[in-house]
C-alpha cells in the first residue's frame, strides 16, 4: 500500500537526518579541538520500487540513508604558542604515538615530557622520532623520543681551527723563538682558550715568529701554575709548529712539531691538540681560507675549539625540520632526535581512534613514515598548534537545513498516519 511506503520512507528522512545531526554536533563540539578535523555526512536514496517491472518505467524511491560520514582533511590554521614541545603540520601528514592498543597517528601536536624524560601527547601515548647518535647525526633508528642525556661529560679539546692574518711586512727574527723570553722573540700572540680530560679550561697563549721570507714558527704556551710540574709564572711550551706561505700571501703548508700538553688538577697527560691554520696548498687547498700572509698588521680573525666542560640540560628546543635539541650549561648544543611524520596513500581511510587519534586500515593502506618535508610529508612548525578545521557559520547552516529536512520527514509521517486514520474511519462507517 502506498501509504505504509510513505510512512517508511519518511521514516528513513528522520532516521538519515537524525544521524546527520550528529555528525553536525560532533563537529562543532570540536571547535577548540587540537588538530580535528571534520566531518560531512553523505546520502543516498534507498533501491526504488519499480511499477513496471524490469522493463523500467515509472519508480517510486524507498527514502534515503546515511551512506557515508566523510573525513575531511583540510589544513587547519597553524596557531603559534609559546610552548617548546608544541608542534604542527603543514601539509600532508601525521605525528606517530604508540599505546597500549597500538600504532596511533594524530595531528595533534600538544606533546610534554613524562617524569621518564619521554616525549609524551595528552593521553601519554609516546611519540615516536628518528634518534640522534653521539655526535648529533639524526639516524635512521625509529624510536621513542627520549632526554637520556641529562649530563654532558667533559671533552678535552682534540682540534683548535684559527683563521688569521700574519703581517708580511714583520722583520725577520732569525735566531727564533726563545721560551724564556716569548714577548721579545715573536712578531705576535694571541690567546687561545682549550680544555683538559676533566673539562679544566685553560688559557694558551700563541707566540708567532717570522724566522724567514714567507716563513713563520709558532709556540702554544700553557701556564706553569696549571702544567704538571710547572712553575708558576714561567710559561710551557706544549706544541709547535711552522707556517710557510707563498710570495703572495697563500697559506702553502702547515707542520706540527712537539705536541703534548701536561694539564694538572686530575687532567690526563700527554694531551694532543691538532692546531688548524686553514686549507693549505700542500693539502689540496686553495690557501685562502684560514690563515694568510697579506701587507695588513697581524690579527686573528676568528678561533674555535671542540672541547667543552661538563654540563646539564638547560633548555630544549625544536626547531622546523623537527629536530629537538637539548642545550646544556657548558654551551654545547646537542640534537636528540627529529620527529618522525607518517604519510598514507589515502587519508580518509583512516578509522577515528578517540582522542584526536587515528589508525590505518585497508582503505588507507600503511603509513610510510619518514623525516619532515621529505617525499610529500608536511613541514613542522615549532612552538605551534593546528587549530580544527571547524567552522562554525558553515556547521550551523548545515545545522538549520538538516533541522527542516528533519521536520519535514517528520511532517510526511504525521500526513502519512492522518491519511491512515481516514482509512480506518472509512471502513469502520
Amino acid at each position: 500500500m502506498g501509504i505504509l511506503s510513505s510512512m517508511y520512507t519518511g521514516t528513513t528522512g528522520i532516521q538519515a537526518n537524525g544521524e546527520a545531526l550528529g555528525v553536525i554536533s560532533d563537529n562543532i563540539a570540536n571547535a577548540n579541538t587540537i588538530g580535528f578535523k571534520t566531518s560531512r555526512a553523505e546520502f543516498s536514496d534507498v533501491i526504488a520500487k519499480s511499477l513496471k517491472g524490469i522493463l523500467g518505467g515509472n519508480q517510486i524511491g524507498r527514502g534515503t540513508k546515511l551512506s557515508n560520514v566523510d573525513q575531511i582533511f583540510s589544513q587547519g590554521a597553524i596557531t603559534q604558542t609559546e610552548k617548546a614541545t608544541d608542534l604542527a603540520i603543514s601539509g600532508d601528514g601525521f605525528f606517530v604515538v604508540d599505546g597500549p592498543d597500538g600504532r596511533n597517528f594524530t595531528r595533534n601536536g600538544s606533546f610534554n615530557f613524562n617524569k621518564d624524560g619521554e616525549l609524551v601527547n595528552g593521553d601519554g601515548l609516546l611519540v615516536k622520532g628518528f634518534r640522534a647518535d653521539d655526535s648529533g647525526k639524526v639516524t635512521t633508528q625509529l624510536d621513542s623520543i627520549k632526554l637520556d642525556r641529562q649530563v654532558i661529560d667533559a671533552k678535552k679539546t682534540e682540534t683548535v681551527d684559527i683563521s688569521m692574518n700574519l703581517d708580511i711586512r714583520a722583520d725577520a727574527l732569525p735566531a727564533g723563538f726563545d721560551a724564556t723570553k716569548p714577548n721579545e722573540t715573536s712578531n705576535y700572540s694571541t690567546g687561545v682558550t682549550v680544555y683538559d680530560s676533566a673539562g679544566n679550561s685553560h688559557n694558551l697563549t700563541m707566540f708567532f715568529a717570522k724566522t724567514g721570507d714567507n716563513t713563520w714558527t709558532w709556540n702554544a704556551m700553557a701556564k706553569g701554575e696549571e702544567t704538571a710540574g710547572g712553575t708558576k709564572g714561567v710559561g710551557v711550551v706544549g706544541a709547535t709548529g711552522t707556517l710557510q706561505f707563498t710570495t703572495d700571501g697563500k697559506l702553502q703548508s702547515q707542520q706540527i712539531g712537539s705536541n703534548s700538553f701536561n694539564f694538572a688538577k686530575g687532567a690526563l697527560p700527554g694531551q694532543a691538540i691538532n692546531f688548524k691554520f686553514g686549507d693549505a696548498i700542500a693539502e689540496g687547498g686553495t690557501g685562502v681560507q684560514g690563515s694568510t700572509q697579506y701587507g695588513t698588521a697581524s690579527d686573528v680573525y676568528k678561533h674555535s675549539q671542540d672541547g667543552y666542560t661538563a654540563g646539564t640540560i638547560g633548555g630544549l628546543s625544536f626547531n622546523d625540520d623537527g629536530v629537538l635539541s637539548a642545550s646544556y650549561t657548558n654551551g654545547v648544543t646537542k640534537n636528540i632526535a627529529q620527529v618522525a611524520v607518517a604519510k598514507f596513500e589515502n587519508n580518509e581511510g583512516l578509522l577515528k581512534a578517540g582522542g584526536n587519534n587515528f589508525k590505518e586500515s585497508r582503505n588507507s593502506g600503511a603509513p610510510n613514515l619518514g623525516a619532515p618535508n621529505t617525499s610529500g610529508r608536511g613541514k613542522i612548525f615549532a612552538k605551534s598548534v593546528e587549530s580544527s578545521t571547524t567552522d562554525i557559520a558553515s556547521e550551523f547552516v548545515n545545522l538549520i537545513q538538516m533541522q527542516r529536512a528533519f521536520q519535514a520527514s517528520s511532517r510526511t509521517l504525521s500526513s502519512s498516519d492522518e491519511m491512515m486514520q481516514e482509512i480506518l474511519n472509512i471502513k469502520r462507517s
